[in-house]
């Protein structure tokens, strides 16, 4: 085991740091708040090679260290899409959560994960300029980890943080900006509009259109050169 610090704080950095110790035929990522299910990495390895895919990518399933507000598993705020095993994925699903690669297809890229993106999105980025190559990524759902979700990341405050964020880091990609942005300019009004009509429909349904706004109004501001929110 190679244990190496990137001392920049830039989860980009700290990607690439990594990969420059993997000298085998695979490279497999997941977060550091995660922990997977015995026979993980085995069933990533099968998908990978049953598919013949450049990489395949997981489920990440919440781990809550105490039962949280009932509201949060209402709004199913934790849980994350899951598709069918073998599914063929777009861009904007992928994330380095809990994913496989072939270390060989790295090959030739001067950056793999790009340093611009500092505190998070630099995944889709790397997914999206993957896909332009011809590369190919495939869904395994038997590849479970699992996430600890600690509370306090149950505030609504981190939550709503973390969407003007993602939103943010969205505008440095380097395909689909146009679209993102207009995409944006229809969405940021009309569940801004809903937010009152929510309420009457619980707690959970206006935080999900909160985070929403949210992210859609992180783009906006970051166009115009705002930036409210700096960390979660």
């Amino acid at each position: 085991m190679t244990y190496s610090c990137e001392s920049r704080q830039n989860i980009a950095l700290a990607r690439n740091e990594a990969l420059s110790h993997a000298a085998g035929d695979f490279v497999a990522f997941i977060d550091d708040d995660e922990f997977p299910e015995n026979g993980w990495l085995a069933e990533m390895l099968d998908a990978c090679e049953k598919y013949e895919a450049t990489g395949v990518l997981g489920p990440v399933r919440p781990h809550f260290e105490e039962p949280p507000p009932r509201w949060i598993t209402d709004g199913r705020f934790c849980e994350r899409p899951e598709y069918r095993t073998g599914r063929i994925m777009n861009w904007e699903e992928c994330r380095t959560g809990n994913v496989l690669l072939r270390r060989q297809a790295l090959d030739g890229l001067q950056e793999v994960f790009n340093p611009i993106f500092g505190s998070g999105g630099e995944d889709k980025d790397f997914f999206a300029r993957m896909m332009r190559l011809g590369h190919v990524f495939r869904w395994c759902n038997e590849g479970i980890v699992y996430e600890i979700v600690p509370k306090e990341r149950w505030k609504r405050s981190y939550m709503l943080k973390r969407a003007m964020l993602r939103g943010r880091n969205v505008l440095k990609l380097q395909i689909g900006q146009v679209e993102l942005v207009a995409r944006s300019l229809v969405a940021a009004p009309l569940y801004l509009a809903l937010l009152p009509f929510s309420l009457v429909l619980g707690q959970h349904v206006f935080m999900k259109y909160c985070i929403k706004f949210c992210d859609h109004a992180g783009r906006l501001l970051a166009l115009l050169g705002l930036n409210p929110v700096r960390e979660r």
